[in-house]
């Protein structure tokens, strides 16, 4: 890893220090800075509203129980999402072991609080489809990324989707950057082709 200076422009080092000092508000003030971002990263890797929110919330309850022991040899933020990947991480494994033991079929119907609702078939009225156009794409774009291997899948959502210099994703992730620009390259060629087969060329 290289090296860098305690604070390197670290815009968030100023709150570090009041939290460091039991100050409440100034941790408060550093969960409305970054909580937007987490939780666009940790939806993006699990895919799902509700266990994103649960990760966000765990990851800023170890950011706050661990702060005092925060070197500051990184940014905060670098320290925070790092936290966040891991618990991301944890969590998809969880449910991938969950998923192995709870099968399910496309067929099956729906169930909602008063029984069994019977699987309709699509409507073929073109304005129904016009209306949800743009949110199936965007469904099926996050399909897509949720079928990615995690270590692609976590490099394209830092990279690309989140704008994080390599040299950060290589700091969370702990690799090298050459692997991280290894991972970017074949994690766009296979959420490219993965588009192709699902949506079709856009």
């Amino acid at each position: 890893m290289k090296g860098k200076k305690p604070t390197d422009a670290d815009e968030d080092s100023e709150l570090v220090s009041l939290c460091k000092k039991g100050d409440l508000g100034a941790f408060e003030a550093l969960v409305q800075r970054h909580q937007k971002r987490m939780f666009n990263i940790a939806y993006r890797m699990l895919g799902d509203y509700d266990e994103a929110a649960n990760i966000v919330q765990d990851t800023f309850l170890s950011a706050y129980r661990g702060i005092k022991d925060f070197a500051e040899k990184a940014r905060f933020s670098t320290w925070l999402y790092t936290i966040l990947v891991n618990h991301s991480r944890n969590r998809l494994k969880q449910l991938r072991a969950r998923r192995l033991h709870e099968p399910f079929s496309l067929d099956d119907p729906l169930l909602s609080d008063s029984g069994q609702i019977k699987i309709e078939p699509a409507s073929n009225e073109p304005s129904a489809l016009e209306g949800l156009e743009k949110k199936d794409i965007q469904e099926k774009v996050q399909q897509c990324i949720s079928r990615l291997d995690s270590e692609f899948r976590e490099v394209i959502v830092l990279r690309d989707m989140q704008g994080f210099s390599y040299e950060d994703i290589s700091d969370m992730l702990r690799i090298p950057e050459g692997t991280v620009k290894s991972r970017l390259f074949r994690a766009r060629e296979s959420l490219k082709d993965a588009l192709k087969r699902t949506v079709g060329d856009l």
